[in-house]
């Protein structure tokens, strides 16, 4: 359950290679309306991507490095340096961040937020580029109707991975918010199903109403009463 990157991704890249001049990078964010580019080396795999950010550090350092102040952070010079770069290669940010093909969609959705990106590169295993996925991409899996939603949880939440009678819970989808109503055999049960619910493509959050037969809690015992049956043991003096 659960789309891949695969599933999502846009398999046409717009490229650069190490060598791609400035001028050369911006026509073409400008062309294909898109914020940044994978740069890749001569074997075709992602060293790096240069964005519309690294290109404007030459607006704001037209200077270069011979501008900065005497004594500055090790950032700061990179930075600077990046500004006099004329090339790919002397502009991109590296290493770039990237993601599988069989990576899930909340995986790649945790790499953007970690690294406050707004698309990774899709690599093979072996190193070769296959397409890329950004964050409009991956809010695609909350377009799904409500309808489809629910048949998903009955067929592959309720039957098949449960094994429970879908007959016994109602299921209903609005806007993406999944209700469930029925009761189960097991309490522990309960929390499975709506785990299992919240990590459907497309669920926006989960209303539980089920309740259950069984109280197949673990007996918890109160610390005092442990307290009160412990063996004491008498010191000799």
């Amino acid at each position: 359950m659960g789309r891949r990157v695969r599933d999502v991704m846009t398999p046409e890249v717009v490229t650069v290679e190490e060598e791609t001049p400035f001028k050369e990078i911006t026509q073409l964010l400008a062309d294909c309306h898109i914020s940044a580019l994978p740069v890749l080396d001569s074997d075709g795999r992602v060293v790096g991507i240069v964005s519309e950010a690294d290109l404007l550090l030459k607006e704001e350092f037209p200077e270069g490095p011979a501008g900065g102040r005497l004594f500055q952070g090790r950032r700061q010079r990179a930075t600077r340096a990046k500004a006099a770069g004329d090339t790919a290669v002397e502009l991109m940010t590296a290493p770039a961040i990237t993601v599988g093909p069989d990576a899930s969609v909340a995986e790649a959705a945790r790499l953007l937020h970690r690294h406050q990106v707004k698309r990774l590169p899709v690599v093979d295993p072996a190193g070769p580029l296959l397409g890329i996925v950004s964050r409009a991409d991956l809010l695609k899996v909350f377009l799904r109707s409500d309808a489809e939603i629910a048949q998903e949880v009955r067929q592959d939440v309720l039957t098949r991975a449960m094994w429970v009678d879908p007959d016994i819970v109602t299921v209903q989808a609005r806007d993406g918010v999944v209700t469930l109503t029925g009761q189960l055999e097991r309490r522990s049960l309960i929390p499975i199903a709506v785990s299992l619910v919240h990590g459907l493509d497309g669920v926006v959050d989960v209303v539980d109403r089920l309740s259950f037969e069984v109280d197949d809690s673990p007996i918890m015992v109160p610390s005092e009463l442990l307290i009160s049956r412990a063996p004491r043991v008498r010191r000799r003096i």
